[in-house]
């Protein structure tokens, strides 16, 4: 099991401290979003840190993990672009558009390019239906009515950036 450095511990302590001191499980997603921060993913190593840390099955820190895109469970490029792909985004050209930034980059869906720069996952709803078919960038930037003339300005835009 990995060490968690006593930085990271105090950010934990910070965020459990939030809780009742029975309900410290309740930090896990934080705790999640912390462990990301600094390593760029969750491993299964700081899943089971995490837990200890909390006092609750691996499984159960797992099973937080797994439901949410926003946990990376391994290395993930420097751009991580999600594409909505449900129903309302694939019925206005989501599948399409995960499709073209995927052939743009050389990618299959989930996978990195060479370089380290972009990863290109498949998404679940976004909460823009109108707006479709949209992404997210980087878990933190959304962007809506993603054409193909869109999405290949985006990615020339963050290659050089």
């Amino acid at each position: 099991m990995m060490e968690l450095s006593a930085a990271t511990q105090a950010r934990f302590a910070k965020e459990v401290a939030k809780y009742p001191a029975d309900q410290k499980q309740s930090a896990v997603m934080a705790c999640l979003a912390i462990v990301q921060h600094e390593q760029g993913h969750v491993s299964p190593e700081a899943e089971e840190a995490i837990a200890a840390y909390l006092g609750m099955p691996p499984i159960a820190v797992h099973e937080v993990t797994t439901f949410y895109n926003m946990y990376n469970q391994q290395p993930v490029g420097r751009f991580k672009l999600n594409v909505c792909t449900n129903l309302p985004c694939q019925l206005r050209g989501g599948d399409k558009a995960l499709e073209h930034v995927c052939k743009k980059l050389g990618v299959e869906p989930y996978g990195s390019t060479a370089d380290g720069v972009f990863t290109v996952q498949p998404s679940e709803c976004l909460g823009a239906c109108a707006d479709a078919p949209v992404m997210l960038v980087n878990d933190r930037q959304m962007l809506s009515f993603m054409s193909h003339d869109r999405l290949d300005e985006l990615v020339e835009t963050l290659k050089k950036a």
